[in-house]
């Protein structure tokens, strides 16, 4: 046998042995071997050559660090389990809850953005919100009114200030009453188109900011329109005398006797009506009322909880009539429904604190006083501070043509009103309130450069908390310090709540000091605060009530809104005078909110 000298591979002479078909597969098995080899040593593209995906993003990963697979757009099944909003192919926005959870935990990422201003106080924005241009063109509007002579009152109704304010002989107009006043009196009629439209009613909202006169602004036209309609009917039956004393008397005609001569034809019917939600300000306001009575004859009367059945019966029902009343909604409305007659006479009705008298525990009393007044009533006046967003939508509603007459400062604390912030978490108090309280108070008492005029007055100064208890707790506790503190909240009586803000805001009291012995004798504290008077109370004393006596307030805690806010410093630099603010704001209150107040104060910004 002969062999050949060329090598053979082993494999080959295994295959050579083996039969037909197993030979075949051991080649195709071969064949698929050597090809995957060759695919696995593809040739590196050249340096120069750019790859096909050097274009297109880094594939997205999700939070476990897989990579996401392209969602497919199209077919039956491409809109199932999406966690975004994919309309028409593009990305709608992020819902609301995703956004918090994304942002939880970040709070410390945006301080940078802390100046943009008013963040915090737009999360409870509640105010109406006044375009600049309004203000300055009411501004401007406004600047040359400066004398009450020039806003066509009559004489005595000017000379009646006087007397209300205290025997000033010169008195300029604030800018809600030279706003008010003229348009209360018909100015504004030129281009008012109400006899056009057919209604016989006009309608008034008057906006200005606490301290500003409001209750004069709108007294003095009223108290104008009734003298004016008293001198009309009385010409009136003037003429109708004249005319029958030309006539010759029948000597056989016999005189009808008198239909009533135990009470007046108008008594129990007022001819204007002032409505304010509590008793304190009816006194307040009946007060004023009464001292305008003084020079300008006609009759007004007060009524609230605070007096006896036999008192309002007797004031409401008097045989000589009545002009002007001032009540609240619960009372008038009790009242109206025994006798409907009580509103059948009304001209003129005012919704004082209207952003209170339109909530939720007034709304349907005062709706109804005024339905009912409305045949008869030529002018609805409502009056408020502030115009809340609710407010608003509910007069866009029921009162659509209504005028709005707001002042340029409205929804702004003063800037003659100092703002003080004390963080009670510092030395020396570490979170003890009552403490920093304490101590803030006796430093505003020591205060030489706010010390009355005269030494037998009073300081008085006013501590707000949000809670009724804690007037009490807080009060006890202030006595103990030596600081003379009165409690008031609505757990008292109407009548005894009405005695302590009589006593509180009357600025002739002498000065209660007792002798020291006596003091000590009666367990009082050895330091005493002497010349200052302190009241402790909730929002009850913040809406209404002249305070133009006291020139501090401190808000032991942070006002829940920005209205709270307005309404609380607003009892301090009344009238044009100064006054000083102090907030305490401890751990777990909002820090950026009082922040953003004083800023606002410091800017003169509306806080919106």
């Amino acid at each position: 046998m002969l062999r050949s000298s060329t090598p053979i591979c082993v494999l080959c002479e295994m295959r050579a042995l083996l039969p037909g078909p197993a030979r075949m597969a051991m080649q195709t098995r071969l064949a698929m071997q050597t090809r995957t080899l060759s695919l696995m040593h593809k040739k590196r593209p050249a340096r120069m050559v750019l790859s096909k995906a050097v274009a297109r993003p880094p594939p997205a990963m999700n939070s476990a660090g897989r990579r996401v697979r392209p969602r497919n757009t199209e077919g039956p099944f491409a809109a199932l389990n999406q966690t975004e909003a994919r309309i028409r192919g593009e990305i709608g926005p992020r819902s609301a809850a995703e956004l918090k959870r994304s942002t939880r935990g970040k709070e410390g990422k945006g301080k940078e953005e802390k100046d943009k201003g008013f963040k915090a106080l737009k999360m409870q924005r509640a105010l109406q919100e006044i375009p600049y241009e309004v203000r300055q063109g009411v501004k401007k509007a406004i600047g040359e009114r400066d004398r009450f002579e020039g806003f066509g009152l009559l004489e005595a109704v000017v000379e009646s200030m006087g007397r209300a304010l205290g025997g000033l002989e010169e008195v300029s107009p604030t800018a809600v009453q030279r706003l008010a006043i003229p348009e209360l009196m018909g100015e504004g009629k030129r281009w008012r188109t109400r006899k056009e439209r057919g209604e016989e009613m006009e309608q008034f909202l008057l906006a200005a900011e606490t301290g500003s006169g409001k209750t004069l602004a709108y007294t003095l036209p009223i108290v104008d329109a009734l003298k004016r309609a008293e001198m009309k009917e009385g010409e009136a039956e003037e003429a109708k005398e004249a005319e029958h004393g030309e006539t010759k008397p029948n000597p056989l005609a016999l005189e009808a006797p008198p239909l009533s001569t135990t009470q007046h034809s108008n008594a129990g019917r007022p001819r204007a009506i002032i409505l304010v939600p509590t008793s304190e300000l009816v006194d307040q306001v009946g007060t004023l009322v009464k001292s305008l009575s003084h020079t300008v004859k006609f009759r007004s009367a007060m009524i609230s909880a605070a007096y006896s059945g036999v008192v309002i019966r007797n004031r409401v029902f008097a045989p000589a009539g009545i002009d002007i009343l001032i009540s609240t909604p619960h009372l008038l409305a009790s009242i109206a429904e025994s006798d409907p007659n009580v509103l059948s006479r009304v001209t003129h009705l005012v919704v004082d604190e209207a952003d209170s008298l339109f909530d939720r525990s007034f709304a349907p009393l005062t709706s109804d006083i005024i339905t009912r007044a409305t045949p008869s009533l030529k002018q609805l006046i409502l009056c408020s501070a502030t115009i809340p967003l609710r407010l608003d939508t509910y007069l866009r509603k029921r009162f659509p043509e209504i005028r709005r007459l707001a002042t340029p400062n409205l929804h702004a604390i003063p800037r003659r009103v100092q703002l003080t912030v004390v963080d009670t978490e510092k030395q020396p108090y570490q979170g003890n309130k009552d403490l920093a309280c304490a101590d803030m108070l006796y430093r505003l008492g020591k205060d030489s450069d706010d010390a009355p005029a005269d030494a037998g007055k009073v300081k008085r100064m006013i501590v707000f908390v949000n809670e009724r208890e804690k007037t009490v707790e807080l009060a006890n506790f202030l006595l103990s310090k030596g600081i003379d503190a009165t409690a008031l909240n609505r757990d008292l009586p109407a009548r005894q709540q009405a005695d302590l803000l009589a006593q509180f805001t009357d600025a002739g009291a002498p000065v209660p000091a007792p002798p020291v012995q006596e003091a000590r004798r009666s367990g009082a504290p050895r330091r005493l605060l002497p010349g200052v008077k302190v009241l402790v109370t909730t929002d009850i004393a913040s809406r209404g009530i002249d305070t133009a006596a006291v020139r501090h307030v401190v808000l032991y805690d942070v006002p829940h809104t920005t209205i709270d806010f307005i309404h609380r410093l607003g009892r301090t630099g009344r009238m044009g005078r100064r006054g000083r603010g102090v907030v305490l704001v401890g751990r777990h209150d909002r820090k950026d909110v009082v922040a953003e107040v004083k800023r606002g104060m410091f800017l003169g910004k509306a806080l919106i």
